[in-house]
């Protein structure tokens, strides 16, 4: 099989970077060493490229009451231009076909970001919607590898994030430098055309996620390099996000399992009546039959002798079990943490037990996230 590659691949093998097989896509995961590039994200400022995920615009009169049936959050808490607002996607079962960003610019235009791994079934799916309620929306792809006018992705994240990308691009100050987080700003006039700058991102710190023509992308990227930016791959990313207590799609939540079990019972609206979606979003009447029936929870492994990984099983004392969804060794920490989908009767601050090999191995119940803006918040 054909890898498919962003626009910054051969940027990336001339940095020397590992590269893998990400869901079909050729990656980097470290440029040397991805404890030098998760510290830099703490400590500092780091970049990633995420071109591999897929900005989607949506145009046309119908498309705020189309998002209303569509997502699970409310898109009515969108009025300002630039705001953006973190959803799931459901199925009418209630699972989650992706998690995504949607930012309001305009009452006929709003952009999705995507999933890089699960792009063409939400477009599918959204396209499909579209025709069965008869919005008569514009839908576009806009991801790198897709159209002549794709949008290339790059994460700045770090204390220090900021402030380099104005160094590098001083247009995007003025219209970004009071922007709150969840709020994006479109800048028309920089060296490297119109980029969306929006003050999101996957790793617990402060900085931003850019849009910016794919045809751009590198000079962007190098000129971050130069002004000390540091490369950060796959593998920071993800011991960055699961510190943070950010879920994973096809890890801690997938098309059958619910929001309400995955910890993001906040990102779904069940009160609110939506106009133009008499019988409210997609999935709604699945959750509500439902409920939840497992919670999401932070583990801190208290005995030597693993790590805590992916499906392993959890064991409460009242003998009911869950599984691990992600688990790492946490760099800022120095200690194995994980992500798990627990029974509800257990509670932060038990001791559960987690089964790797042949061992059981205690470990503590703890609220999430573990550190956030470079501060350990769980011990």
């Amino acid at each position: 099989m054909t890898l498919k590659a962003t626009p910054l691949n051969s940027v990336h093998r001339a940095l020397g970077a590992k590269m893998v097989d990400f869901g079909g896509w050729d990656m980097p995961v470290n440029y040397g060493s991805q404890i030098e590039e998760h510290n830099a994200v703490r400590g500092d400022a780091g970049m990633f490229d995420v071109s591999h995920m897929c900005v989607v615009d949506l145009r046309g009169a119908n498309v705020r009451a189309f998002l209303r049936g569509l997502l699970a959050n409310n898109v009515d808490k969108l009025q300002a231009p630039g705001k953006a607002l973190y959803s799931c996607m459901l199925n009418r079962q209630g699972g989650v076909i992706d998690d995504l960003i949607v930012y309001y610019f305009a009452e006929d235009w709003f952009r999705l970001v995507v999933n890089a791994g699960t792009a063409e079934k939400d477009i599918a799916w959204i396209r499909q919607q579209n025709d069965a309620t008869a919005s008569g929306l514009t839908i576009t792809p806009r991801r790198a590898d897709l159209s002549d006018d794709g949008i290339a992705l790059v994460a700045v994240q770090g204390p220090n994030a900021r402030a380099k990308v104005w160094q590098v691009v001083p247009q995007t100050q003025g219209p970004s430098e009071g922007l709150k987080p969840f709020n994006a700003a479109i800048v028309a006039d920089t060296p490297f055309g119109e980029l969306m700058v929006a003050r999101t991102g996957y790793t617990g710190e402060d900085g931003f996620e850019i849009g910016v023509p794919a045809a751009q992308v590198a000079a962007l990227w190098n000129a971050l390099a130069a002004a000390g930016v540091k490369p950060a791959g796959l593998g920071a990313r993800d011991t960055l996000r699961l510190e943070a207590g950010m879920n994973l799609y096809g890890q801690d939540m997938d098309d059958n399992v619910s929001p309400l079990d995955a910890g993001l019972a906040w990102t779904v609206d069940l009160a609110s009546e939506r106009a133009g979606a008499p019988d409210g979003f997609i999935g709604k009447a699945a959750l509500q039959q439902a409920g939840q029936t497992q919670q999401f929870v932070g583990l801190i492994l208290r005995e030597k002798g693993g790590i805590l990984r992916a499906h392993q099983k959890v064991v409460a004392s009242s003998g009911n079990a869950g599984e691990i969804t992600s688990g790492t060794f946490s760099p800022s920490m120095q200690q194995a943490i994980a992500l798990a989908r627990v029974p509800l009767d257990v509670a932060v601050g038990d001791t559960v037990h987690v089964e790797i090999r042949d061992k059981k191995l205690a470990a503590s119940v703890v609220k999430l996230p573990f550190v956030r803006n470079g501060k350990i918040l769980a011990s």
